[in-house]
């Protein structure tokens, strides 16, 4: 076989295939062939092609930024070099990404959120750190940092910040005594001079730190699904565990964890992911290290009460009187901004508004006092409400024509969500008095279930439609009280409590970013 090097293919003189044959280049050197050559193209810049096209005005300028960019404003990065880009979660599982600076806290976050997301109030709103594979969350304090939170996680996972409301955050400085049972409360604790224990954990809270706590939890043996019984010791200088029964005796407590590098969350569906003996189950593990299965410590309480009490004392502990300031400026910081936010965006004709009193003869007065007139518009309201329910109780009224849908559009109706996932929705936003939301039964047709927290315990109440007369009314005590439709319902048992075991407080409620 002959090899070729160069330019160079073999040409056949035509007249048969064994004839010999010659090598001739593929471009001859011929005069009359010409290599190309680049064209230079002049354009005059003084009569562009822009001046012989009419310019195509932007139909939204509003929502783009400079001229003739097509980049919306959102998108573009900020200017300064210290802004970060994250990425939030509501509850519905859509995301939102915000440009947050180095040192943002978690409630200067919230408080963005807030704004974006046109929430309607501004309090109680939380970040919570959600890890799905591991089924663990804990919710951010308000000081901590959340660049500083993600730089902590791994770069494959599926670890994401969830923005939800948070009633519970700080609830044991509201009520001590629910969240610190005497049961728990250590021996050491000093209770001996004439100080019951609710003045002990009052005395403690209010100058920030927590009673030492002790009692028994089931603790997850490493890289095996088996959980062994141990009694526990929570103290300023750590967590200890007992090696002989109940003994707290110093060479009987083994030191398992410091309480300053560590950060306790919340174990979601533990019964299947940890073959746990109940579903009140957390976990420590350090807040510097990469979350990794082996270096958790999962620990499992019998009832809810008691996983409360542990997670709130691990959090005292670690944090002290930076807990107590939180708290502090939870309660003041809302109402600056809701009273900054109203002035703002009020406008001239809200605010020529004033309110009057007609019920004297005299023809009306302007009433002055900020209270009375509070007072007056919960009565207005109240009036309205009595006078549409007559006007839904005539006999000549239509029955299709009466607004038996109006719940629908009410922050505290959840549609048919299952009663597993308004337990865990109650959990999440926190297990306080008076939370409730609203959903559709399952079970009974034409039926809705009032979900309700108290004790710590979710509870559940039929809502159940009946008729008097050819009208139909909604009624939860087998018709001794009836209501028109589900508002009507709800707005009574805010004030009265009923069949309940307490007014109705807080609507659970899902955000959409």
């Amino acid at each position: 076989m002959m090899e070729v090097a160069g330019p160079w293919t073999e040409v056949f003189d035509g007249s048969e295939l064994g004839s010999s044959s010659t090598l001739t280049p593929l471009v001859a050197d011929s005069p009359s062939i010409r290599r190309s050559q680049p064209i230079v193209i002049t354009v005059n810049r003084a009569q562009g092609s822009a001046s012989s096209v009419p310019a195509i005005p932007n139909p939204f300028p509003e929502l783009c930024g400079p001229a003739k960019s097509p980049v919306l404003i959102g998108s573009l990065p900020p200017t300064s070099t210290n802004k970060h880009l994250i990425k939030v979660y509501g509850e519905d599982s859509h995301s939102r990404s915000v440009w947050v600076s180095r040192g943002s806290t978690a409630r200067e976050v919230c408080h963005l959120l807030v704004q974006t997301a046109h929430c309607s109030d501004q309090e109680n709103w939380a970040l919570l750190e959600l890890h799905p594979t591991l089924g663990l969350e804990r919710c951010l304090e308000d000081h901590e940092v959340v660049l500083e939170v993600q730089a902590t996680w791994s770069l494959k996972g599926d670890t994401r910040f969830v923005f939800c409301k948070n009633y519970a955050k700080y609830e044991f400085f509201r009520k001590p005594t629910l969240f610190f049972p005497e049961a728990m409360i250590s021996d050491s604790a000093d209770v001996t001079k004439g100080m019951t224990s609710s003045d002990l954990i009052q005395n403690l809270l209010r100058s920030g730190t927590c009673p030492e706590i002790q009692g028994f939890l089931q603790v997850k043996e490493p890289s095996r699904k088996s959980w062994k019984k141990v009694y526990f010791f929570l103290r300023r200088s750590g967590l200890y565990c007992s090696t002989k029964g109940s003994s707290k005796e110093p060479r009987h407590l083994q030191y398992v964890a410091d309480l300053d590098d560590l950060n306790v969350y919340t174990v979601v569906n533990s019964l299947k992911l940890y073959s746990a003996p109940s579903d009140f189950t957390f976990c420590i593990k350090g807040s510097r290290n990469p979350l990794r299965v082996q270096d958790l410590k999962i620990l499992c309480a019998e009832n809810e009460q008691t996983r409360t009490c542990w997670t709130s004392a691990f959090r005292l502990f670690k944090y002290g009187k930076q807990l107590q300031s939180n708290y502090q400026l939870s309660k003041s910081a809302p109402k600056n901004l809701e009273g900054t936010q109203r002035a703002d965006v009020k406008s001239t004709s809200e605010a020529s508004l004033v309110a009057m009193d007609f019920s004297g003869k005299t023809g009306g007065r302007v009433i002055q006092n900020p209270t009375e007139a509070q007072s007056a518009e919960r009565e207005e309201g109240q009036a309205w409400r009595r006078r549409e329910a007559l006007r839904c109780s005539l006999p000549n009224l239509n029955s299709g024509a009466r607004p038996t849908t109006i719940h629908k559009s009410q922050p505290w109706f959840h549609g048919g969500v299952s009663r597993k996932d308004t337990q865990r929705l109650i959990e999440k936003q926190g297990l306080v008095d008076g939370l409730f939301l609203i959903r559709e039964s399952q079970q009974h047709a034409q039926c809705f279930v009032l979900s309700l927290c108290y004790k710590l315990k979710p509870k559940h109440y039929l809502v159940i439609p009946c008729e008097d007369d050819g009208r139909k009314y909604f009624t939860m005590d087998d018709g001794v009280t009836l209501f028109i439709d589900l508002l009507q319902l709800v707005e009574f048992h805010q004030i009265n409590k009923g069949i309940l075991p307490v007014c109705l407080k807080h609507p659970c409620v899902c955000v959409a970013l």
